[in-house]
Parts: structure tokens; sequence; C-alpha cells
């Protein structure tokens, strides 16, 4: 079903030269067949264009000459703009995507010893409106479209000139919620994980959703999949609809019920994000309440003190009372984490992703 949010179409009247970054295999070869090209050609570009990570027509020399003279006049090769970017005392990097209709997204960059994380956006905006978070605060703009999504990935990993054999983990925990743009969250991941092309391990891809049961229940549906986390925040629903509209419509006993069946491999475990709001989620009953609803099913806590950001009327805790509660999680035998969000200084850490100057879609006001 399209929606107002979705991807834009070209202009009428407009002439627009297909753009071959990021597309599918499947897509590669239509737009290779409209050209005349068998279809097979479509796998040597998707190959060259994420394996080989080549930027430039004149480096596929898996196709002829003559081809890649045509291609050059007829198809674009462009991955999003990084625009602008911000380097963390941290070591981590938030950069600044435009995209083909100048609209623009973050993405941060995370290096750590063994691999690298990457935290990318699949929507402009986002409509979930949860208090706490800088992006619920702009409105749903438009979703992202696959190509867009996978192109977050190849620009960060070109600008930072990454190894091809070092590992990278994807977390869709920027800007939108990735439920509420599925058809091309999932185009996006079977993208990134072709063999052909990037190859990443679905277990290195996680998918953070604000609580939308009925995407949940879609995700579980498929056998290949990336891992799931919920931004839950809120143990009591009186709380949790206050900070989070989402929960409005799905309580958190229908969270429960939907994460308790959702289908999991052996080892595997749903990981509950918890934001720390010094004076609401911080309490010990608050902690009580969390470990009950985590052993509802098999999951891990991180928890997560907030990351401050202009408006928003919350502070994060103090250490001893963060103490505490991984205490209380531990001795209720939950595995509990404390998740340090990476690029606070440069606005690039949890819920403070956000782009200014970007007016929202009419029916969001």
């Amino acid at each position: 079903m399209a929606h107002a949010w979705d991807v834009p179409a070209p202009e009428a009247g407009s002439v627009v030269r297909p753009n071959a970054a990021g597309l599918g295999r499947q897509e590669l070869g239509s737009l290779l067949g409209s050209l005349g090209e068998p279809a097979w050609r479509g796998g040597q570009l998707f190959s060259g264009l994420l394996r080989q990570r080549w930027t430039r027509w004149e480096q596929f020399s898996n196709l002829s000459k003559t081809l890649r003279a045509r291609l050059e006049t007829e198809v674009d090769l462009a991955w999003p703009a990084i625009v602008q970017s911000q380097t963390s005392s941290d070591g981590s990097t938030k950069h600044v995507f435009q995209l083909g209709d100048s609209r623009q997204v973050e993405g941060v960059h995370m290096p750590y010893d063994d691999r690298v994380t990457l935290c990318l956006s699949s929507q402009v905006g986002c409509a979930m409106g949860c208090t706490f978070c800088a992006t619920g605060q702009m409105g749903i703009i438009r979703n992202l479209s696959a190509a867009e999504i996978v192109g977050q990935v190849m620009a960060m990993l070109l600008h930072h000139e990454h190894p091809a054999d070092r590992p990278v983990n994807l977390v869709f925990m920027g800007m939108g919620e990735p439920l509420h743009n599925f058809d091309h969250l999932m185009a996006a991941f079977t993208t990134l994980t072709d063999p052909d092309g990037l190859a990443i391990p679905p277990r290195r891809i996680t998918v953070s959703t604000s609580g939308l049961v009925s995407g949940i229940e879609r995700l579980g549906t498929f056998a290949k999949r990336p891992r799931l986390a919920l931004s839950l925040n809120g143990t009591t629903d009186e709380h949790r609809s206050r900070i989070m509209p989402v929960n409005r419509v799905w309580n958190l006993e229908a969270l429960a019920t939907a994460l308790a069946h959702f289908p999991l491999q052996s080892g595997e475990r749903i990981t509950l994000e918890y934001v720390l709001l010094k004076g609401h989620t911080d309490g010990q009953e608050d902690g009580r309440r969390l470990a009950a609803f985590a052993r509802r099913f098999p999951a891990k806590v991180n928890l997560i003190p907030f990351n401050p950001h202009e408006g928003s009327g919350f502070e994060a805790p103090e250490e001893a009372r963060i103490s505490a509660l991984c205490k209380l999680l531990s001795e209720a035998e939950v595995p509990v984490s404390v998740r340090r969000s990476r690029g606070q200084d440069v606005a690039g850490a949890c819920g403070q992703l956000v782009r200014e100057g970007q007016p929202r879609h009419p029916k969001t006001r």
C-alpha cells in the first residue's frame, strides 16, 4: 500500500537517469534488460558495486568497453553524498547524507578494535513521536528506498576506506521506525546479505522497533531476517503511553505476547533497549517490572543512560542508580549491560539524530 510518506516518484515531465548504486540484483537485471542487455549482466553490476566497491564505470572490467561507454551516458553511478561529517572524541563519526530529492538523513560510523558498527536511518523523520527522541519531533517526511538504505552503508565504508575483511555490524537505530518502512527495509536486508555483495551475516544486522506489533509479527515470518531489538523505555502502560504514543495502540501485554511468539534461533535473544530517564524510568520498582517483562521470553537488556538534546526536559540518572538497576537485573538472572552511546559530543548518540529545516509532510503537521 502506498502512503503519503513513501519514496517520492520523479516529477511529471522530468527526465531522470536511473541510478544503479544501491539497487538489488533483480532490479539491476531489469535495468540492463530495459537497455536491451541480458538480465544476467545485472549480477555483474551487483558484484562490481558491492563486492569490488567500484565507483566508476571504467572500473567494470567484466563489461565490454562499448557497454561501459553506453552506461556512462545513460546510467548514474552515485552513492548518497556525504555533505557533513563530525568526528567525536570517542572516534565515532556522524555523517549527513544528501539524498536525490535534497532531503537529508544521518548515520553514524563507530569503529572498534575488531569490527565497525554502522548506525543507519530508515526514514526521513519519524512518525512515532517518542518524547525523549529528537528525531520523533520532526514528524514523518518520507520513507527511504532500499537503495538509499544500502547507500548509507556503502558511502560510509568508502569514506572510511573500510577493509573488505573487517567485520561490519549494522544497527537500524538511526532516524525513523524501521518496521514502519518494512518492504524497503527487507529489500535492503536482502541486498546487504547477498553472498555476491557485501555478504553481511544476518546475525550482524539488528533492527530496533518502538513496538509495532504488526511489523514484529510480519518479521517473524521470514526465515532469513535480522536480529530484533525493542525500544521499551517504560514498564507501565500509563508511563509508556505518555512517552511513547505507539503504546496506546499496542500495550505492554500485546508486546510481550508478540515477542514470546517470535521465532528465535538457538541461543538468540531479543534485545530490550531501556532508556534511563532520571526520576521516570530509573527506580527499583521500574527495575523489578523490567525484569519480569524480560523473563517472559529469551531476552537481554541494554540500559541506555539518556542522551540529552535541546528541549527534551529529561536528564540521565546518577551512576549509583544505574549500578543499582544493573545489580537488580543480574540478581533476577536477566542478562544486562549498560550501553554508553557513542558520539554524544557531536549529537550522534541514540535519540539525538535530527535534521533541522526540513518541512514536514502536510499531513503530519
